[in-house]
């Protein structure tokens, strides 16, 4: 399974961003796969091996330890939570601080993690146990463990309900009060998901295509194209949904229109990207880049986003998220820490004037 679910350029050659419309891929590029990969399954895409930085990175690191993965930031208790294997757990940090508060034990090992909604709980697909877990925020009680499909991989809530990728199922479960409610199927190996108020949109890394789901009727909206080799996805309310390709060194920009999903753009971002976040109240786009231990700021002004700043990270940066409340970032490395970054000093400057189009329509 695959691994990991936006300022002065620190490094000039991943500063430049161009944007021009996605043509359609006829052919599929085989990959390594992420970790492992299911028997008769096409291998998946990859974050880079990122090399040994060669900056300090921005912000403040923190020593978390043990390999984290999975970022979910809460704004109303201002708590990060992340993932770790080996000991299997769930640590809740001080977003402010970054000092870990409490450790949850997990049944087996996380990967991406979820909220249900502001103040939580935090969702926790446990991929060996087949199963996801809702913790409570602030005080990390497990509130229930429902079975789900086969390893499941993300989840996100949409509509009032949650729902889980299930990556070697080929299926999308969907949650309601604790129990599975249905199993949609989905193209092969669903990874990122990413829910709305009306829609959930999940992306299958095998099968290289982005479907939506209408989260009240539980059906599909449609499928397109997810690039070269997408691995996950964010959502904006409003319905816009940002792809990260990482193979194709882009992030695809979608919204829903109607009954129907459409491409709105194409935004190139070298440096295979990976770990992705939004913060729609200050309109940025964060995007990590793993080949070279950077990451990306984006702008979201108009259907036409524009790069801020590019920021030195710590190694290994497959997971991002975002604090609405307060903008700031955090990283998660694969050498143990979490690094934070401040919001730009312009986060919550207007959009600037574009062609008048929403970049959700």
């Amino acid at each position: 399974m695959y691994g990991g679910s936006a300022v002065v350029s620190a490094r000039s050659h991943t500063a430049r961003t161009l944007t021009r419309p996605l043509t359609t891929l006829a052919i599929l590029v085989a990959l390594t796969g992420c970790g492992s990969s299911p028997p008769s399954e096409l291998p998946v895409p990859e974050p880079a091996a990122s090399p040994a930085p060669r900056e300090e990175p921005a912000g403040r690191v923190v020593d978390v330890g043990n390999a984290p993965e999975g970022v979910a930031v809460d704004p109303e208790t201002g708590i990060v939570a992340l993932g770790f294997r080996n000991p299997n757990r769930l640590a809740l940090v001080d977003g402010r601080t970054g000092e870990t508060e409490r450790e949850v034990p997990l049944p087996s090992s996380p990967r991406h993690l979820g909220l249900a909604g502001p103040g939580g709980p935090v969702l926790v697909p446990t991929e060996a146990g087949g199963s996801l877990v809702q913790v409570s925020l602030p005080e990390g009680k497990v509130l229930s463990t429902t079975r789900v499909g086969r390893t499941p991989h993300d989840a996100d809530a949409a509509g009032g309900r949650i729902f889980v990728g299930n990556e070697f199922d080929d299926s999308v479960s969907v949650l309601e009060d604790g129990r599975e409610l249905k199993r949609l199927p989905a193209a092969r190996q669903p990874g990122g998901v990413a829910g709305t108020d009306v829609a959930v949109g999940v992306v299958s890394v095998t099968g290289r295509v982005f479907e939506a789901f209408d989260a009240r009727t539980l059906r599909s909206l449609g499928r397109v194209s997810g690039g070269v080799g997408p691995t996950h996805v964010v959502a904006e309310p409003e319905g816009c949904y940002y792809v990260a390709d990482t193979q194709g060194d882009a992030v695809l920009l979608l919204r829903r229109r109607g009954p129907r999903i459409e491409q709105v753009r194409r935004i190139n971002v070298r440096g295979t990207p990976y770990g992705i976040a939004v913060d729609p109240a200050g309109d940025r786009l964060w995007v990590t880049q793993t080949r070279f231990n950077t990451v990306a700021e984006f702008a979201l002004n108009g259907a036409r986003p524009r790069l801020v700043r590019t920021l030195p990270t710590v190694r290994q940066p497959n997971t991002i998220g975002v604090d609405p409340r307060s903008g700031r970032a955090y990283i998660a490395g694969r050498a143990g820490e979490l690094q934070i970054v401040e919001p730009a000093e312009d986060r919550r400057a207007p959009p600037e004037p574009d062609d008048g189009r929403s970049r959700c329509g």
